[in-house]
Parts: C-alpha cells; structure tokens; sequence
C-alpha cells in the first residue's frame, strides 16, 4: 500500500498535467486560426431566400471536400428539409449559412446578398437555432429564454415559453422562471431543455431558422406539443430542417437528398417516393424501424440465463 499509494497520485497528476496540456494545445490552435473576413462592402438584407451557389468546402485547406457543388435555394415562407445518410453533410451545410466556416469555393447568399458581405453580429442577429443538443447556461431558465432577446420584457418571456408549450412545467418547478438549471441546479429532460430552446428561438423572432431535430428527445407526447410550438415559431420564416426522424418533414416544401457531400434528389415526400432512389430507401427503412420488436422468445431465454 506503501508504494502503490505513491504511484496512483503520480499517475494521476500525470494524467491532470497531459489534459492540461491537450487544452493549451487547443487553445493555441484556435489563437492560430485567421479570423474570418468581412468584405468592405457591408450590406443588410431584406429579403431572406438562401441560395447555395455551386458551393464546395474542405475542413482543411488540403483536405478531401465534404460538400461538393451544392446548389439549392431555400425559399421565404417555406421549410427546406435536409436528409440523408450520418457523415453526408446535412449539418455541414446548415453551419456555413452563419459562417462557422467559409466556403472554398462558391458563395451562399441571403436576399441576393453574399452572407461575407454581411457583418458577423447582424448575420446572427437574423438566425435563429435549434440544435438536437442544446445548450443551457448555469442560470435560470428567465435567463436562458431571454438569451434570445436581451431587451425582451417579463411578458414577452412568458408568452415565448406558452407559445413553445413549456409553460406549465417551468411554473411547476421549485422556483418557476427563477428555478437554476445546469451544475447544482434543477435536473431538466433533453425534451424540456429542447422546448427551452425553443421558447429562446420564439423570442428572438430572426427570419431565419435552423432546426437540427428539434423534436429529438421528445417522448410521442412531447413531440406533439413540440410540433403545435414549431408551427408558431416557422411561420413566414426561411426554414432549413436538418431531419432524421422522416416522419417530421414528410409536408416539407422541399426535401434535399445528400450522400457522400452532394445531392442526389431533391424534391418533395411523393415525388421523392415515386422516384425509388435513396430517399425511398431511407423512408423504408425508417417505418421498418417503427415496427421493431424484440422476440419474446429471446427475452424468455434472457431471463432463463
């Protein structure tokens, strides 16, 4: 125990040390990263159609492409569906609209305006998220919806989380709107931390709106109430879904087939199925999956064992 003892504790300030060091590393990665360029000629838009024009990106400079000429337009007022394949680049593509990354080659614009001649704060000023894994701050839930909207008052809040169905769920919590959430606080389910985030989104209002399966952690009963809120925060908006569960997107205006980076239909859920491509594919196997069971006679043989 003597020597042991000893050998743990170097063991583990070895270990403390080599991730302290990986994190320094990732920092000094980021600090060498070029800060992402703003043309001179700064312009607002005020129209909202995004267009993909021929746009192909690498993750690095001399990197293979993961995106290859895509070429979309994802109308005002109507719901643009991705879907395809894990690794197709769906999610690629929704995070280059705000410029987490710059095309190689290519352009995207907004309302006919380059999104690089956009300042960085007004173009995320005009999106709106909501991711599959959301993100809440170590605050109250009040603050984690009024991230949306900084200036927003009381009633504005209240009325953004009615709107995303998640009202009565916060009043129920030991301290309502001024319950704490994330470290030492109130445990939320991911369905709950995703309509949190959709109240946020309601309130921010922008023109644009990024889904990235929203309705993911959602129980069939949440997923209605997810959708009634959905319904209320798309209206009018240019709305690109990155979809997995096929069901969510079948009424979608358009639906875009990626495989290994490119499109390979494009079109609506009847066209789409009348094509027998990949699509066709995924939505049998999709429904498939609904109907998975588990043989009784296997769990009979497990609980023998």
């Amino acid at each position: 125990m003597g020597i042991s003892s000893p050998i743990l504790k170097l063991n583990a300030l070895a270990t403390t040390v080599n991730r302290i060091s990986e994190g320094l590393n990732r920092i000094d990665r980021i600090m060498e990263e070029e800060p992402i360029k703003i043309s001179e000629d700064v312009k607002i838009p005020s129209e909202f159609d995004i267009k993909f024009n021929d746009v192909s990106f690498a993750y690095n400079k001399d990197g293979q492409e993961v995106l290859k000429k895509i070429k979309f337009t994802a109308y005002q007022g109507e719901i643009t569906a991705l879907v395809g394949p894990s690794g197709s680049g769906k999610s690629t593509i929704a995070q280059l609209i705000p410029r987490f990354w710059d095309v190689n080659n290519g352009s995207i614009t907004i309302g006919d305006i380059d999104i690089k001649s956009i300042e960085n704060e007004k173009l995320m000023d005009i999106i709106s998220f909501v991711f599959q894994d959301n993100f809440l701050l170590t605050d109250t839930i009040f603050n984690n919806i009024l991230i949306g909207s900084p200036n927003a008052q009381k009633k504005e809040v209240i009325d953004a989380a009615k709107a995303a169905r998640c009202h009565e769920f916060i009043k129920a919590l030991p301290n309502g709107y001024d319950t704490y959430v994330g470290n030492k606080g109130t445990y939320l389910s991911g369905g709950e931390k995703q309509r949190i985030s959709v109240a946020r989104a309601i309130l921010k209002n922008a023109p644009i709106l990024i889904l990235d399966e929203a309705t993911a952690f959602a129980d069939p009963e949440n997923e209605y109430e997810m959708q009634l809120a959905l319904q209320k925060l798309i209206k009018n908006k240019t709305v690109l879904v990155i979809a997995h569960r096929l069901t969510t997107i079948v009424d979608a205006n358009k639906i875009i087939v990626i495989e290994n980076g490119e499109i390979s239909e494009l079109g609506t859920h009847d066209s789409l199925i009348a094509n027998n491509g990949l699509y066709k594919k995924m939505w049998e196997a999709y429904n498939a999956s609904l109907n998975w069971k588990v043989d009784s006679r296997f769990i009979k043989e497990v609980k023998k064992e």
